[in-house]
C-alpha cells in the first residue's frame, strides 16, 4: 500500500514539474502588434553541456515563434571545447540571426566565449568588457604552445621524424584551434589574424580596441543600442542571406527552466563532488545498518546524480580510482578494524584523489580547496571515530560465545564427581570437573566443550596460578 502511494506521489510530482517547466521556459507571448520580436537569453558561467543544451533550446523556440533575431548575452570565462563546438554548430545552422553581445559592462567572453562571439552573425560588446585568451588549455597541464621551441629536440628526435608526444599533442591542439577560429573569422568577415593571436599568444582586447581592430562589429552599452546598430545589416544564416529589420523590436527574455537549471547546478564540480560523497557515505551506512532504507535511498540517488555530472566534466580517472580505493579502505577499517592503519591509508588516497579528480586547468572547473579540506576533515573525523570504537571493542570483554564463559565462576548445584550441574548467570549448565567438588562450591569455567562446561574448583585454579 505504501509503495502504491509513493508511485502515485512520484507521478504527481513529475506532472507538476512538467507544467512548471512549460511555464518557466515558455516566454511571454509579448506584443500582439506587428513589431519584430527579439529573443534575449543569457549564456553565462562555465560553458558546458547545460549551456549547449540551453542555446539549442533558445534557437529552436525562436525559430518556431518567427523571431527576427536572437540576442545571446555573454559573460563566460570559457569551458569545455566539446560544448563550445556544439553551441557554434547550433548558431551556424540557425535560420534565425544570432547577435552576440558581451554585456553588461564588466562581463567577458574569454576562451570558449571568444569562439562563440566570432560565430555569431553580429558581434557586439559593452564598454568595460573584454574578450580573448582563447588558447586551448591542456587537460592536466599548462597552456599548449606557451613554451619556446626546444632546439635540442628539433635537432634530435624530431630530426628523425619523431616528436615528443606531449609537444606533438599540444601543437595539434593549438593548430586545430587556430584553424577553427580563423574559419569563423573569415566566414563573418572579421579579423582572422588577431583571432590566431588570441589562440597562439592568449591575446586579449578591450571592447573599444576590438571594434577598432575589426574583431567585433561595434560597441553598444545596452540591448536597445545593440538592436539599433544591428538594424539593416545583411547576414548569412542557415536559411540564406537575411537583412535584419529590428526597428522598434520588442525583446522577450527567455529564462531556463528547471531542467536546464538542474543541469547547470550538477555541472558544478563542487556540487558533483559533494553528491558523490553523500552517495558513498549513504551506501556505507546502509550496508552497516541493513534495513535503515533512508541512507541507502539518499545515497543511491546522490551517487547516480554525481555519475551523471562526472560524464559532463573533465574527470581524471586516476583521481576517481584513488577515491574508490579510499572507500574500500574505509569499509575495510569498519569491517576488519586495523586500529587506524587502513583508515589513514584511505584518508591519504582520498585527499590525493580529490586533488586530482578534475583534470583541467580551467579554474571554474576545479574543485575548490575549501570543499576538499572540509571533506577531508569530515572523513578524517569519521575514520577516527571508527578506529576509536574498534579499539574500545577490542578491549571490551566478550558478551557471547565461549569467550564470554572462560574465566568466569559458577556455583555447583550438585556434587561434581566428576560430572554434574552448575548455575551460571541464572542458567543451569552441565559441567565436568577436573577434581570432585561438593554442592555449593564455587568453580571456575576453563572451557566449553559442546554444551558441557569444563570446570575446576577455585582452590585448584589458585594453586595452578601460583
Amino acid at each position: 500500500m505504501k509503495l502504491r502511494w509513493l508511485i502515485y506521489l512520484g507521478l504527481v510530482l513529475i506532472g507538476a514539474a512538467g507544467v512548471l517547466n512549460a511555464q518557466t521556459e515558455d516566454p511571454a507571448s509579448g506584443s500582439e502588434t506587428d513589431s519584430p520580436r527579439v529573443v534575449l537569453a543569457d549564456v553565462n558561467g562555465v560553458i558546458g553541456p547545460a549551456q549547449a543544451d540551453w542555446v539549442d533550446q533558445v534557437l529552436s523556440r525562436a525559430g518556431e515563434r518567427g523571431a527576427a533575431a536572437v540576442m545571446l548575452r555573454l559573460d563566460t570565462p570559457g569551458g569545455l571545447t566539446s560544448s563550445m563546438r556544439t553551441i557554434i554548430q547550433s548558431i551556424l545552422s540557425s535560420p534565425v540571426p544570432v547577435i552576440g553581445w558581451v554585456g553588461p559592462s564588466g562581463s567577458r567572453a574569454a576562451s570558449a566565449g571568444t569562439y562563440i562571439l566570432y560565430a555569431c552573425h553580429v558581434a557586439a560588446m559593452a564598454p568595460g568588457t573584454n574578450l580573448g585568451a582563447a588558447t586551448p588549455v591542456q587537460m592536466g597541464g599548462g597552456l599548449p604552445g606557451s613554451e619556446e621551441p626546444d632546439t635540442e629536440k628539433e635537432n634530435g628526435s624530431e630530426a628523425n621524424g619523431r616528436e615528443a608526444p606531449a609537444n606533438a599533442k599540444e601543437r595539434k591542439a593549438v593548430e586545430d584551434a587556430v584553424a577553427y577560429i580563423r574559419s569563423l573569422a573569415e566566414m563573418r568577415g572579421r579579423n582572422a589574424d588577431w583571432a590566431e593571436r588570441a589562440v597562439r599568444e592568449a591575446a586579449s582586447l578591450s571592447a573599444e580596441q576590438a571594434a577598432a581592430d575589426n574583431v567585433i562589429d561595434f560597441v553598444a552599452a545596452s540591448e536597445q543600442a545593440v538592436l539599433a546598430q544591428a538594424n539593416g545589416r545583411r547576414v548569412d544564416t542557415g536559411a540564406g542571406t537575411v537583412t535584419l529589420a529590428l526597428e522598434g523590436a520588442v525583446t522577450e527574455s527567455m529564462a531556463p527552466g528547471w531542467r536546464t537549471r538542474l543541469l547547470q547546478v550538477l555541472a558544478n564540480p563542487n556540487v558533483a563532488y559533494i553528491l558523490m560523497l553523500i552517495g558513498i557515505y549513504g551506501l556505507i551506512f546502509e550496508l552497516a545498518n541493513p534495513g535503515a532504507i533512508v541512507p541507502g535511498v539518499i545515497g543511491g540517488i546522490s551517487l547516480l546524480l554525481a555519475l551523471y555530472a562526472f560524464q559532463t566534466l573533465p574527470v581524471n580517472f586516476a583521481g576517481l580510482a584513488l577515491i574508490g580505493l579510499a572507500i574500500l579502505f574505509f569499509v575495510g577499517e569498519a569491517v576488519v578494524p586495523s586500529f587506524g592503519a587502513l583508515g589513514v591509508g584511505g584518508l591519504i588516497a582520498f585527499v590525493l584523489g580529490s586533488v586530482l579528480l578534475m583534470d583541467t586547468d580551467v579554474p571554474a572547473l576545479e574543485i575548490a580547496w575549501p570543499v576538499i579540506v572540509t571533506a577531508s576533515l569530515v572523513t578524517g573525523a569519521f575514520i577516527l571515530a571508527v578506529a576509536t570504537m574498534a579499539a574500545k571493542g577490542h578491549r571490551r570483554q566478550p558478551v557471547s560465545g565461549s569467550g564470554h564463559l572462560v574465566g568466569r565462576t559458577a556455583e555447583a548445584v550438585e556434587d561434581l564427581d566428576p560430572e554434574g550441574r552448575v548455575r551460571f548467570e541464572g542458567e543451569l549448565w552441565r559441567a565436568r570437573a577436573s577434581r570432585p567438588a561438593a554442592k555449593g562450591d564455587t568453580v571456575r569455567i576453563d572451557a566449553l566443550n559442546g554444551l558441557t562446561l569444563a570446570v575446576s574448583p577455585i582452590e585448584d585454579s589458585a594453586q595452578s596460578e601460583e
